[in-house]
């Protein structure tokens, strides 16, 4: 099966849509775009909904700040911890519609990947591997997981402490989170992630997996810190990636590189 890929950049976000339809990923950027935009006017006004590191309970019916408020509570986070997870759903969503504004029958796409920061939303007929990074932890040896039919869709959202700009407040060295959404998958591995910390390593794995077996809506939780790992719950097929981490797929991909302006016309 033929595949596609697209990468672009736009302020914070660095976003990469795989599929083997280019009108799907069309679409994926175009909700990327709408939604980026409602989120940006909103924060304009509400600034406490953009710095807030607590939950905060909104009044409107913006499905992204929807999205970001509910999980944000779940999970005893603020808001903007999820923001990576909660495009990558919203972009995994539109690509799987089956009817347009028009309400003409599009075709369905087999592969839907989005990868928003780190942060993966999937909904895919055909097995996707993806790794894990974990910066200089001596367990990165090329670890990975083979996302299949069975476990779509599914959000994988992953916080570190010693990789990446994002804010930790813990010291954890990957804490990867695995869910039916991104977002939640998201919110998730920032609360485990800021509690994974202390001179004893496996004593912060512990709370750190305690805490998520917690958290309603995670199937699994995988956490590495130093030499130490630890898991909970159901993950993905473990696999060892081999050659290079930047193949997302297992199967050739072509890159396609679509124009913003496509979106709007």
């Amino acid at each position: 099966m033929k595949t596609y890929k697209t990468r672009f950049l736009e302020k914070e976000s660095d976003v990469t849509i795989i599929s083997d339809s280019k009108k799907a990923i069309l679409r994926a950027k175009e909700s990327f775009f709408y939604h980026r935009k409602i989120l940006e006017e909103y924060i304009s006004k509400d600034k406490h909904f953009l710095s807030s590191f607590s939950p905060i309970k909104v009044k409107t019916n913006l499905k992204i700040i929807k999205i970001m408020a509910n999980v944000a509570e779940i999970c005893n986070v603020g808001p903007m911890a999820s923001v990576a997870g909660a495009l990558a759903d919203l972009m995994l969503g539109k690509m799987m519609v089956q009817y347009d504004n028009q309400n003409s029958e599009t075709m369905p796409c087999n592969i839907a990947l989005v990868e928003n920061g780190g942060e993966i939303a999937i909904d895919s007929k055909e097995s996707i591997k993806v790794a894990l990074y974990a910066g200089k932890n001596e367990l990165n040896l090329n670890l990975g997981f083979l996302i299949k039919n069975k476990d779509c869709p599914i959000g994988i959202g992953t916080s570190s402490a010693t990789i990446g700009h994002a804010i930790s407040l813990g010291q954890a060295d990957a804490v990867t989170v695995f869910a039916k959404k991104a977002a939640l998958a998201d919110a998730a591995a920032t609360r485990i992630c800021n509690l994974v910390k202390g001179t004893d390593i496996e004593s912060s794995i512990k709370r750190g997996l305690d805490i998520a077996d917690d958290l309603d809506g995670i199937s699994g939780v995988l956490i590495s810190r130093k030499d130490k790992i630890g898991q909970i719950g159901k993950l993905p097929q473990l696999i060892k990636i081999e050659g290079s981490k930047n193949r997302i797929l297992e199967k050739k991909i072509e890159e396609i590189f679509i124009d913003n302006s496509e979106i709007f016309k």
